[in-house]
């Protein structure tokens, strides 16, 4: 008992030394990680949390291609890369956003939805780039036929899976951040929301074999996020800054039926042409007509529920932005009445400039003296 005392008292288990060194706790373990790799006797098990697991040799006419499938070992692998989405995530806090809310200096709830927003552009900008370039190299955006050819795709190749593996890392890093940032207790439910979200979709695309399909729709995802998010940024610095939320709401809208088109044409219509329409987990073949009417339920009810929450997010911004104007309006009314107040005269009354007293007589001028 009296270790335990003396541990919780120690600067080393107590909350402030978590909150404010933990990029540095996490600099330590990916250090120790990369100097295993100098050793032999530790190589092995070093690699197990760099490099994706469950490669196998696929003969092709040019030769030999290396792809993977996925296995328990890649939660190792998403471990590791969570503790270096933690370092990164704090380098963009101390280097970038820190920098710059020292000059907006605003408010305390500002202050936290733009320390958000700034983490979000940054990655969702590195996510859209990284993406488009595995969907180009791979073919998969000039043959669109590829994304429910030969399923199940069980083997992919190592720039799929290594992204996939790196998004559920960020998204899972994105957890013990509430606490380390010292999110307030309001903005948590809804962080939450949209981080499970995230991690329910990923893991989903990548366990049931839809992952081109799935590279398509978070590309189309993250391209309106990312203008959301900069429209956010725009609007802490100036809130006459409105223009882009009206450009990300019409991403939004064209990102939402995409969504929904894609997502009907290769479920619903590619995937029933496929000749191998056999539920069997174990090949990792979920192609059946339960499966994909429950896939495609899903997706629209998100995608409706997605839409829910935009159209009140307008109708809210209507509102205020109503108010606001009124409120202008009432102001530019009432500044004339104050300006027309009646003038203040003297007693009695005015008769050809000369003001007189009320028996008729002029007033007395008072005589001046003379220095």
């Amino acid at each position: 008992m009296a270790f335990r005392r003396r541990a919780k008292s120690h600067p080393l288990f107590s909350q402030e030394f978590l909150i404010h060194n933990h990029a540095d706790i996490g600099f330590c373990l990916v250090l120790c990680v990369l100097i295993a790799l100098m050793f032999e006797a530790t190589a092995k098990t070093a690699f197990l949390f760099i490099l994706p697991q469950y490669n196998i040799s696929v003969p092709t006419a040019d030769g030999e291609l290396v792809h993977y499938r996925y296995g328990l070992k890649d939660l190792i692998t998403i471990l590791f890369y969570v503790f270096i989405a933690i370092i990164l995530h704090a380098v963009v806090q101390d280097y970038v956003l820190d920098k710059i809310n020292r000059r907006l200096h605003l408010s305390k709830v500002k202050h936290s939805k733009f320390n958000e927003s700034g983490q979000l552009v940054a990655f969702h900008l590195t996510s859209m780039i990284w993406c488009l370039y595995v969907v180009v190299t791979e073919g998969y955006l000039s043959d669109p036929r590829s994304w429910w050819e030969n399923y199940p795709h069980v083997f992919l190749p190592f720039q799929v899976k290594f992204f996939y593996l790196c998004q559920l890392a960020y998204w899972l890093h994105a957890l013990p951040e509430l606490y380390f940032q010292k999110v307030r207790k309001e903005e948590i439910p809804r962080q939450l929301k949209y981080i499970s979200l995230y991690l329910l979709h990923i893991a989903a695309a990548y366990l049931l074999n839809l992952t081109r399909l799935g590279l398509i729709l978070l590309l189309l995802q993250y391209f309106a996020e990312f203008f959301f998010h900069v429209a956010q940024l725009f609007y802490f610095t100036d809130e006459n800054n409105q223009k882009l939320f009206n450009a990300w709401a019409v991403v939004f809208v064209v990102a939402r039926l995409f969504t929904l088109t894609l997502s009907v044409l290769v479920i619903g219509f590619g995937l029933s042409r496929v000749e191998n329409q056999v539920f069997e987990p174990e090949k990792g073949n979920f192609n059946s007509l339960l499966f994909r009417m429950f896939v495609l339920l899903l997706v629209c009810l998100f995608q409706a529920l997605m839409m829910w929450h935009f159209i009140r997010f307008q109708l809210r911004r209507w509102r205020e932005y109503w108010n606001e104007q009124s409120a202008r309006q009432r102001a530019a009314a009432a500044l004339p009445k104050q300006q027309s107040k009646p003038i203040k005269r003297e007693t009695g009354y005015h008769e050809n400039g000369v003001v007189k007293a009320e028996n008729g007589t002029s007033p007395r001028t008072k005589k001046l003296k003379s220095p």
